[in-house]
């Protein structure tokens, strides 16, 4: 899988850029690296991209505003390195678009195991050649004015216009669409969201939901597909087909 993955590391630390573009290309990736905010957008404008690790403190523009811009033109995955252990600048970090983040000072063994998590998480398009089992037929759902492709990572509205998921919001839908109807406690949702280490960080399950709401409701603000169950987690309230 990873040798043909494009990695591009974006911090003002020339020793941790260093250290990293070492070590991922060692491990078969291609590496790019950027010091800030310009040089990242020319990396982003010269080539495909797959997977962004960005420093959260940075002079200049911060991780937070340049998460945002690639937000606004992609689904790239991000894992943001958080330099502060402070809750709520990683809480910050995932409402900024993030799919993970990795707290300073860091394995770089567990860099790349996130790495390899958040990639599982965003499958690749069949070949147009390739059929689909029955399986993968009974994984498209209808619900709501939505249709909801697993297999092709795919959401469309009624009307067929596509609206774009970031990894950890397509596993949170996957989790919802597959249970409705049925409250799920945080727990059991960061079960259901398989592979990703949430270390017990209850808010990153509530930062995402509220990401999806924006995506999936007509109003985020008074939401009637996933609802809160006050101290206990959330229900997709709505029913749901196989397309």
């Amino acid at each position: 899988m990873n040798e043909q993955l494009h990695i591009l590391v974006v911090d003002d630390d020339q020793r941790i850029r260093t250290m990293l573009v070492r070590y991922l290309s060692e491990e078969g990736f291609s590496v790019t690296e950027a010091a800030h905010g310009t040089a990242m957008r020319t990396a982003l404008d010269r080539n495909k991209v797959d997977l962004v690790l960005l420093d959260l403190l940075m002079p200049g523009e911060d991780g937070l505003s340049l998460a945002r811009y690639i937000r606004q033109r992609s689904q790239t995955p991000i894992i943001m390195l958080t330099g502060k252990g402070d809750l709520i600048d990683r809480v910050a970090g995932l409402e900024a678009g993030a799919d993970d983040y990795i707290p300073k000072p860091f394995h770089l063994r567990e860099v790349l195991a996130r790495i390899r998590t958040v990639m599982r998480r965003v499958p690749a398009s069949p070949a147009p050649s390739e059929r689909p089992s029955r399986t993968e037929e009974l994984e498209k759902f209808i619900f709501d004015c939505w249709h909801f492709d697993v297999l092709r990572r795919e959401l469309h509205r009624q009307d067929g216009s596509a609206v774009s998921l970031t990894a950890a919001e397509f596993e949170l839908l996957c989790a919802f669409v597959r249970n409705p109807n049925r409250v799920l406690s945080r727990d059991q949702l960061m079960d259901l969201v398989k592979g990703r280490d949430w270390a017990a960080f209850d808010r990153a399950i509530d930062t995402q939901v509220v990401r999806l709401r924006k995506k999936i409701e007509a109003d985020p603000q008074v939401p009637h597909l996933i609802k809160t169950v006050r101290g206990i987690g959330y229900i997709f309230s709505v029913s749901v087909k196989g397309g």
